[in-house]
C-alpha cells in the first residue's frame, strides 16, 4: 500500500521539522542512557543509523550518475556548494541493486559522503538498554557485517534492527574506491 502525495509531503515536513528541532534543543551528549536513531530500510531490510553520525536527511535529491566499475556508486550530488559522492546503501550492505533509492543521508565528518536508501521509517529515541552489543559486529555473515559496518542491534517495537556504523561505512567506501583505482591502473596500457 503506497501513501498519497499529500501524505508523503506531510511526513517529509514532519520529519524535517523534527530533525531541525533536534538542533534547536540543547545537546544531549551527557545523556548516555538514550540514543537518537533514524530507522530506515535499504534493500527491503530494516536498519537504524545513529543520528549523531549524520548531518542531514534529504528526499529525492538529484544525483548525477558517474560511469565506473562500482555498482554501489550512484554518482555525485551538490550540498551547499560541495560535491558529495553518493553510494547505494543496499549495494554496500550486499543486497541486490534494484530500484533507485529515494532518500539520502549525509554522513557527519569528513570526507563528505552521501548514503542513499529506499525508505525512511522515522526517528526514534532508544534507551541504551535497548541496544544489544556483542563482541563483534552483527550481520548475516557470521556476526561481522559487510566490512564491519553493522555494529549492534537495537530492539524496537516491531522488531530488532542492525545499527549501521557510518564511520565504518566510510572506511568501506574508501577501501572500495582504492580497489577500483588499483584495477583501473592495472588495465591502463
Amino acid at each position: 500500500m503506497t501513501a498519497g502525495p499529500g501524505s508523503v509531503a506531510r511526513r517529509v515536513r514532519r520529519l524535517r521539522e523534527d530533525f531541525d528541532q533536534s538542533f534547536a534543543e540543547p545537546a544531549r551528549s551527557h545523556d548516555e542512557e538514550h540514543f537518537e536513531l533514524l530507522t530506515i530500510r535499504a534493500g527491503g531490510r530494516p536498519y537504524a543509523i545513529k543520528l549523531s553520525q549524520s548531518s542531514g536527511v534529504h528526499p529525492d535529491r538529484p544525483v548525477t550518475p558517474l560511469p565506473g566499475p562500482q555498482p554501489a556508486l550512484l554518482g555525485l550530488a551538490g550540498f551547499a556548494g560541495a560535491v558529495v559522492p553518493v553510494y547505494d546503501l543496499a549495494a554496500l550492505l550486499g543486497h541486490p541493486v534494484g530500484e533507485v533509492p529515494r532518500w539520502l543521508v549525509l554522513a557527519a565528518g569528513t570526507p563528505r559522503l552521501g548514503l542513499a536508501f529506499h525508505e525512511l521509517d522515522g526517528h526514534v529515541r532508544a534507551a541504551a538498554t535497548d541496544i544489544i552489543r556483542d563482541s563483534g559486529e552483527t550481520g548475516d555473515d557470521g556476526g561481522h557485517g559487510l566490512g564491519g559496518t553493522l555494529r549492534g542491534l537495537v530492539d524496537l517495537p516491531g522488531g530488532s534492527r542492525p545499527i549501521i556504523d557510518i564511520p565504518a561505512m566510510r572506511s568501506l567506501v574508501h577501501a572500495l574506491a582504492g580497489h577500483a583505482q588499483a584495477a583501473d591502473e592495472e588495465d591502463a596500457p
